[in-house]
């Protein structure tokens, strides 16, 4: 019964996760955000403070049961091995039969120290790279969500060819090809130790399993083994995909136990079950340690923590003339963003204007897919507060409409030689029609020909005048402002006082 009402969860928050993840048409109501809310890393970054006590409280209680049903990257590796027992069961091939494995608490607790001392460093790659939550949106937003895309603009053919318009086309062109490559190494990678190896990802590597485990050594309620009735038949042992439970010896450990409950079906004397107790200390045996699997294994972290500075170092791009990358509305700035972000792509799946991108370089090694605003395909859409509604990280603040209307995400440059209207004397002007806060405005230039002058002070950074810019190199560009300041007001009559303490102004 409790499998049962596990997997249903597990179920229900894997599927709307993953489509809220999907859903480019909002045909999820904004409640679902809740979903994203409730992950352990971005309640952290964010001081989420209800979340955290009750994700704690669900920890020392019941054990790891947010691995097993809250954490999406946990749910997709039991998809995975769901998927590896259909398959063997259809091909009549032997079932894989776990066996218990000794902790690598070493290497579990150095991931954890890494993450640690590179984030307060300033350095929140390594922490973005293998927090479960983030890796997992990354996986669906650059790998899932083009091919999701591509199949809804398929069924729109379909279905427009006998005049029927449910569907229409959207954009399923990748974000970008290095989150592409990232996203695409991280399904095939933690998706080959899930068919082969089950929870040994969440067991050696994540420091979200690693931290919640300590506490699921002192939950309340736990896999227990009733030592007058357990004859150590292994039944047990083999269907333990954390590799926690030694039959011999008849215990368990704890700190890798993400409470599937398999163990519970898989016994014939009822001699395992999940009950209440205070903790007890049992003292284990040492044994050695399997060097050749840790040395893999720390190989494995080496190398996804080094290929972003592998391909960094040989572009050339992070270079002292590039210009200042924006960053979102509500993000307050560069070392802001940097501070919470653990770049799970969320902001830019649900961007409507899709400006939002996963950066390579504008950010510097440590920024390596964060959000940053790019106008090639678009703008920032004046009324537009979706990014700040959706970060669950606090790296995106909430931001109101009016608030939006203040926020200077950077400022407009205009470049006279450039432009066509001055520099071949046609008549233009794309630039001061799309600005929505008269930053650019036409001015006489000669006899009836305009030119334009811009007003940095009212810019708010929108994008608008460089996406409708017809010439090649930008005449009019927005450089992004490090820190986010106040935009004034473009009509005397329209200025309002706004509380904008908590933004940085």
């Amino acid at each position: 019964m409790l499998k049962k009402v596990r997997v249903g969860i597990a179920v229900l928050v894997f599927a709307f996760i993953t489509i809220y993840f999907l859903d480019f048409a909002e045909l999820l109501p904004a409640q679902f955000n809740y979903l994203t809310r409730i992950q352990f890393v971005p309640a952290l970054l964010s001081l989420s403070a209800v979340w955290l006590i009750i994700l704690i409280a669900l920890a020392l209680l019941f054990g790891r049961v947010y691995c097993s049903a809250i954490c999406p990257l946990g749910i997709f590796q039991d998809v995975i091995g769901r998927i590896n027992l259909f398959f063997r069961k259809k091909t009549k091939k032997k079932k894989i039969r776990y066996r218990y494995r000794k902790a690598r608490n070493i290497l579990r607790w150095s991931v954890v120290a890494m993450v640690l001392v590179s984030f307060l460093a300033g350095f929140p790659l390594l922490l973005g790279l293998i927090d479960p939550y983030s890796a997992y949106g990354r996986m669906v937003v650059s790998v899932f969500r083009p091919v999701y895309i591509a199949g809804n603009n398929f069924l729109e053919t379909i279905f427009t060819s006998f005049s029927n318009y449910t569907f229409y086309k959207a954009d399923a062109s990748i974000v970008s090809l290095f989150a592409f490559i990232v996203g695409l190494l991280t399904f095939f990678a933690i998706g080959y130790f899930a068919w082969k190896h089950g929870r040994t990802y969440c067991n050696t590597v994540c420091p979200v399993g690693t931290l919640l485990g300590f506490l699921g050594k002192f939950s309340l309620f736990k896999i227990r083994i009733d030592h007058n009735v357990c004859n150590s038949c292994s039944l047990c042992e083999t269907s333990c995909k954390a590799f926690c439970i030694d039959s011999k010896a008849q215990k368990i450990d704890y700190s890798r136990c993400v409470a599937c409950f398999n163990c519970l079906d898989s016994c014939s004397k009822n001699a395992i079950s999940f009950s209440y107790g205070l903790p007890k200390k049992n003292k284990v045996k040492t044994e050695k340690v399997d060097e050749g699997k840790r040395r893999f294994l720390t190989a494995s972290l080496g190398s996804i923590v080094a290929l972003p500075a592998a391909v960094a170092a040989g572009t050339g791009l992070n270079n002292a003339d590039q210009r200042t990358p924006i960053t979102p509305p509500g993000s307050k700035g560069i070392e802001h963003l940097m501070d919470h972000c653990t770049s799970c792509h969320l902001c830019i799946s649900k961007c409507p204007a899709n400006i939002l991108k996963p950066a390579f370089t504008e950010y510097g090694l440590a920024g390596i897919m964060m959000p940053t605003m790019v106008f090639k395909n678009g703008f920032c859409n004046y009324d537009c507060t979706v990014c700040s509604e959706v970060c669950p990280n606090g790296a995106i603040q909430p931001l109101t409409v009016d608030e939006k209307h203040l926020t200077q995400v950077g400022k407009i440059i205009l470049n006279l030689d450039h432009c066509i209207a001055f520099r071949d004397e046609t008549h233009c002007g794309a630039c001061a029609e799309h600005c929505p806060t008269q930053a650019v405005t036409m001015i006489p230039h000669k006899g009836a020909l305009t030119i334009p002058e811009t007003d940095q002070s009212i810019c708010i950074g929108c994008g608008g005048c460089e996406y409708i810019c017809p010439e090649t190199g930008k005449a009019i560009y927005i450089e992004g402002n490090a820190v986010h300041q106040k935009a004034e007001m473009f009509k005397e009559a329209e200025k309002k006082e706004f509380d904008f303490d908590g933004f940085g102004f």
